[in-house]
Protein backbone atom coordinates (compact mmCIF):
# COMPACT_ATOMS: atom_id res chain seq x y z
CA UNK A 1 0.00 0.00 0.00
CA UNK A 2 1.60 3.25 -1.00
CA UNK A 3 0.30 6.80 1.16
CA UNK A 4 1.43 10.18 -0.56
CA UNK A 5 4.21 8.95 -1.84
CA UNK A 6 6.36 11.56 -2.93
CA UNK A 7 10.00 10.95 -4.40
CA UNK A 8 12.63 12.72 -6.20
CA UNK A 9 15.56 12.24 -8.11
CA UNK A 10 18.99 14.06 -8.95
CA UNK A 11 20.67 16.44 -6.91
CA UNK A 12 21.13 19.85 -5.99
CA UNK A 13 19.81 22.31 -9.13
CA UNK A 14 19.38 19.12 -10.85
CA UNK A 15 17.14 17.53 -8.73
CA UNK A 16 13.28 17.03 -10.05
CA UNK A 17 10.09 15.47 -8.12
CA UNK A 18 8.95 13.18 -9.94
CA UNK A 19 6.04 11.45 -7.67
CA UNK A 20 3.55 13.83 -5.93
CA UNK A 21 1.75 12.17 -3.02
CA UNK A 22 0.63 9.00 -4.69
CA UNK A 23 -1.70 6.62 -2.78
CA UNK A 24 -2.57 3.00 -4.31
CA UNK A 25 -3.55 -0.06 -2.87
CA UNK A 26 -3.15 -3.79 -4.44
CA UNK A 27 -4.45 -6.46 -2.87
CA UNK A 28 -3.49 -9.72 -2.57
CA UNK A 29 -5.65 -11.56 -4.92
CA UNK A 30 -5.67 -8.78 -7.84
CA UNK A 31 -4.11 -7.16 -10.60
CA UNK A 32 -4.28 -3.46 -11.19
CA UNK A 33 -2.80 -1.73 -14.40
CA UNK A 34 -1.28 1.61 -14.04
CA UNK A 35 -1.27 3.72 -17.68
CA UNK A 36 -0.07 7.11 -18.20
CA UNK A 37 1.75 9.73 -20.44
CA UNK A 38 5.31 9.79 -20.76
CA UNK A 39 6.67 11.64 -18.09
CA UNK A 40 3.70 10.48 -16.00
CA UNK A 41 6.40 8.68 -12.97
CA UNK A 42 5.46 5.23 -14.13
CA UNK A 43 8.75 3.54 -14.19
CA UNK A 44 9.75 5.83 -11.15
CA UNK A 45 7.58 4.20 -9.10
CA UNK A 46 8.99 0.72 -9.65
CA UNK A 47 12.19 2.24 -9.63
CA UNK A 48 11.23 3.93 -5.87
CA UNK A 49 9.61 0.88 -4.37
CA UNK A 50 12.35 -1.77 -5.58
CA UNK A 51 15.16 0.58 -4.10
CA UNK A 52 16.91 1.64 -7.18
CA UNK A 53 19.66 3.94 -6.77
CA UNK A 54 19.60 7.77 -7.05
CA UNK A 55 15.42 7.89 -6.16
CA UNK A 56 14.54 9.96 -3.12
CA UNK A 57 11.71 9.36 -1.19
CA UNK A 58 10.74 12.44 0.33
CA UNK A 59 7.43 11.84 2.05
CA UNK A 60 4.73 9.50 2.50
CA UNK A 61 5.14 5.72 3.37
CA UNK A 62 5.06 2.22 0.94
CA UNK A 63 4.50 -0.98 2.81
CA UNK A 64 3.83 -4.99 1.77
CA UNK A 65 1.93 -7.29 3.89
CA UNK A 66 2.66 -4.11 6.69
CA UNK A 67 6.45 -4.22 5.93
CA UNK A 68 7.54 -0.76 5.53
CA UNK A 69 9.48 -1.02 2.49
CA UNK A 70 11.09 1.75 2.29
CA UNK A 71 13.84 0.75 5.87
CA UNK A 72 14.99 -2.13 3.71
CA UNK A 73 17.75 -2.60 1.12
CA UNK A 74 17.01 -3.90 -2.36
CA UNK A 75 17.73 -7.40 -1.10
CA UNK A 76 15.47 -7.48 1.41
CA UNK A 77 12.78 -6.16 -0.53
CA UNK A 78 13.22 -8.97 -2.76
CA UNK A 79 13.29 -11.23 -0.08
CA UNK A 80 10.09 -10.09 1.46
CA UNK A 81 8.45 -10.77 -2.28
CA UNK A 82 8.48 -7.80 -4.16
CA UNK A 83 9.85 -8.85 -8.07
CA UNK A 84 10.49 -6.23 -10.69
CA UNK A 85 10.17 -7.17 -14.14
CA UNK A 86 12.59 -4.87 -15.99
CA UNK A 87 11.54 -2.99 -19.03
CA UNK A 88 14.88 -3.09 -19.89
CA UNK A 89 16.47 -6.34 -18.92
CA UNK A 90 20.01 -6.49 -18.85
CA UNK A 91 22.52 -9.00 -19.86
CA UNK A 92 24.73 -10.40 -17.79
CA UNK A 93 27.66 -12.68 -19.33
CA UNK A 94 29.32 -15.81 -18.18
CA UNK A 95 26.18 -16.54 -15.81
CA UNK A 96 23.67 -19.82 -17.87
CA UNK A 97 20.28 -18.44 -16.53
CA UNK A 98 19.77 -22.14 -14.56
CA UNK A 99 22.49 -20.89 -12.42
CA UNK A 100 21.48 -17.03 -11.82
CA UNK A 101 17.73 -17.95 -11.42
CA UNK A 102 18.67 -20.95 -8.62
CA UNK A 103 20.96 -18.79 -7.05
CA UNK A 104 18.74 -15.80 -6.58
CA UNK A 105 15.93 -18.18 -5.71
CA UNK A 106 18.52 -19.66 -2.94
CA UNK A 107 19.59 -16.52 -1.76
CA UNK A 108 15.74 -15.04 -0.38
CA UNK A 109 15.02 -18.74 0.83
CA UNK A 110 18.39 -18.24 2.94
CA UNK A 111 17.07 -15.04 4.35
CA UNK A 112 14.22 -16.08 4.97
CA UNK A 113 15.43 -18.92 7.35
CA UNK A 114 14.03 -21.41 4.61
CA UNK A 115 15.80 -24.14 2.97
CA UNK A 116 17.68 -24.34 -0.38
CA UNK A 117 15.53 -25.56 -3.11
CA UNK A 118 17.07 -28.77 -4.48
CA UNK A 119 18.83 -29.38 -7.72
CA UNK A 120 15.68 -32.55 -8.82
CA UNK A 121 13.02 -29.62 -8.11
CA UNK A 122 14.41 -26.47 -9.33
CA UNK A 123 14.72 -28.73 -12.95
CA UNK A 124 11.53 -29.89 -12.66
CA UNK A 125 10.06 -26.66 -12.16
CA UNK A 126 12.16 -25.16 -14.73
CA UNK A 127 11.13 -27.67 -17.39
CA UNK A 128 6.94 -27.12 -16.37
CA UNK A 129 7.54 -23.29 -16.82
CA UNK A 130 9.65 -23.30 -19.38
CA UNK A 131 7.07 -24.96 -21.31
CA UNK A 132 4.75 -22.92 -20.76
CA UNK A 133 6.44 -19.78 -21.56
CA UNK A 134 8.17 -21.52 -24.95
CA UNK A 135 11.42 -22.30 -23.38
CA UNK A 136 13.66 -24.47 -24.07
CA UNK A 137 16.57 -26.45 -22.04
CA UNK A 138 19.42 -24.50 -24.52
CA UNK A 139 17.58 -21.26 -24.26
CA UNK A 140 18.30 -22.00 -20.13
CA UNK A 141 22.04 -22.85 -20.53
CA UNK A 142 22.65 -19.74 -22.10
CA UNK A 143 23.80 -16.57 -20.47
CA UNK A 144 21.64 -14.41 -18.84
CA UNK A 145 20.13 -11.63 -21.48
CA UNK A 146 23.57 -12.11 -23.96
CA UNK A 147 22.26 -12.36 -27.31
CA UNK A 148 18.72 -13.23 -26.27
CA UNK A 149 15.85 -10.80 -28.72
CA UNK A 150 13.39 -8.69 -27.10
CA UNK A 151 10.63 -10.97 -27.08
CA UNK A 152 13.16 -13.89 -25.68
CA UNK A 153 14.47 -11.21 -23.11
CA UNK A 154 10.88 -10.34 -21.80
CA UNK A 155 9.74 -13.64 -21.55
CA UNK A 156 12.78 -14.87 -19.66
CA UNK A 157 11.64 -11.93 -17.16
CA UNK A 158 8.30 -13.69 -16.61
CA UNK A 159 9.83 -17.38 -15.99
CA UNK A 160 12.49 -16.19 -13.21
CA UNK A 161 8.74 -14.63 -11.83
CA UNK A 162 7.35 -17.39 -11.95
CA UNK A 163 10.43 -19.71 -10.55
CA UNK A 164 10.38 -17.14 -7.93
CA UNK A 165 6.85 -16.75 -7.09
CA UNK A 166 6.76 -13.59 -5.37
CA UNK A 167 4.45 -12.01 -2.74
CA UNK A 168 3.99 -8.65 -5.05
CA UNK A 169 5.10 -8.59 -8.63
CA UNK A 170 5.30 -5.06 -10.91
CA UNK A 171 5.80 -5.62 -14.26
CA UNK A 172 7.14 -2.53 -15.81
CA UNK A 173 6.08 -2.32 -19.19
CA UNK A 174 6.93 -6.13 -20.31
CA UNK A 175 4.68 -5.95 -23.42
CA UNK A 176 7.45 -2.86 -24.95
CA UNK A 177 8.75 -4.38 -28.19
CA UNK A 178 6.60 -7.43 -28.09
CA UNK A 179 4.78 -9.40 -31.13
CA UNK A 180 1.77 -10.68 -30.65
CA UNK A 181 2.87 -14.39 -29.94
CA UNK A 182 5.13 -13.42 -27.14
CA UNK A 183 2.74 -10.60 -25.70
CA UNK A 184 0.46 -14.15 -25.89
CA UNK A 185 2.83 -15.77 -24.32
CA UNK A 186 4.05 -13.58 -21.48
CA UNK A 187 0.36 -12.62 -20.41
CA UNK A 188 -0.19 -16.30 -19.76
CA UNK A 189 2.66 -16.24 -17.43
CA UNK A 190 0.93 -13.52 -15.64
CA UNK A 191 -2.06 -15.14 -15.55
CA UNK A 192 -0.82 -18.61 -14.55
CA UNK A 193 0.29 -16.39 -11.64
CA UNK A 194 -2.68 -15.03 -10.29
CA UNK A 195 -3.84 -16.00 -7.25
CA UNK A 196 -5.28 -15.34 -3.73
CA UNK A 197 -2.03 -14.66 -1.89
CA UNK A 198 -0.27 -12.55 -4.56
CA UNK A 199 -0.84 -8.94 -6.21
CA UNK A 200 0.36 -7.57 -8.91
CA UNK A 201 0.85 -4.11 -10.67
CA UNK A 202 1.09 -4.12 -14.44
CA UNK A 203 2.49 -0.85 -15.82
CA UNK A 204 1.81 -0.26 -19.76
CA UNK A 205 1.54 2.14 -22.48
CA UNK A 206 -1.22 0.11 -24.26
CA UNK A 207 -4.71 -1.94 -23.75
CA UNK A 208 -3.39 -4.30 -26.22
CA UNK A 209 -1.57 -6.57 -23.17
CA UNK A 210 -4.73 -5.75 -20.99
CA UNK A 211 -6.82 -7.76 -23.50
CA UNK A 212 -4.50 -10.33 -22.44
CA UNK A 213 -4.37 -9.50 -19.08
CA UNK A 214 -7.57 -8.89 -17.52
CA UNK A 215 -7.09 -6.29 -14.51
CA UNK A 216 -9.07 -5.73 -12.05
CA UNK A 217 -8.56 -2.26 -11.59
CA UNK A 218 -6.88 0.40 -13.92
CA UNK A 219 -4.79 3.46 -12.81
CA UNK A 220 -4.24 6.78 -14.61
CA UNK A 221 -0.92 8.27 -13.42
CA UNK A 222 -0.11 11.90 -14.55
CA UNK A 223 2.06 14.64 -13.44
CA UNK A 224 3.04 12.28 -10.44
CA UNK A 225 -0.44 11.65 -9.19
CA UNK A 226 -3.15 8.88 -9.37
CA UNK A 227 -5.65 10.80 -11.43
CA UNK A 228 -8.51 8.38 -12.15
CA UNK A 229 -9.46 4.46 -11.33
CA UNK A 230 -11.91 2.25 -13.26
CA UNK A 231 -12.23 -1.13 -14.33
CA UNK A 232 -11.03 -2.51 -17.50
CA UNK A 233 -13.21 0.10 -19.58
CA UNK A 234 -11.04 2.52 -18.73
CA UNK A 235 -7.81 1.39 -20.92
CA UNK A 236 -10.15 0.70 -23.44
CA UNK A 237 -11.48 4.21 -22.87
CA UNK A 238 -7.44 5.59 -23.13
CA UNK A 239 -7.42 3.41 -26.31
CA UNK A 240 -9.72 5.43 -28.21
CA UNK A 241 -9.71 8.74 -27.23
CA UNK A 242 -5.94 9.23 -25.39
CA UNK A 243 -4.87 10.85 -22.31
CA UNK A 244 -6.49 14.38 -23.55
CA UNK A 245 -9.84 14.07 -22.66
CA UNK A 246 -8.54 12.14 -18.64
CA UNK A 247 -5.91 15.10 -18.27
CA UNK A 248 -9.24 17.52 -18.68
CA UNK A 249 -11.33 16.18 -16.17
CA UNK A 250 -8.24 16.33 -14.02
CA UNK A 251 -7.76 19.81 -14.46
Amino acid sequence: MLDNLSAAVGEDDGRKTILKGLSLEVPAGEVHAIMGPNGAGKSTLSYVLTGRDGYEVTEGSAKLEGKDLLDMEPDERAAAGLFLSFQYPVEIPGVPVMTFVRAAINAQRKARGEDEISAPDFIKKAREIGQILNIDAEMLKRPVNVGFSGGEKKRLEIFQMMMIEPRFAILDETDSGLDIDALKTVADGVNALRSPERGMLVITHYQRLLDHIRPDKVHVLAKGRIIKTGGPELAEQLEKEGYDGILGEAA
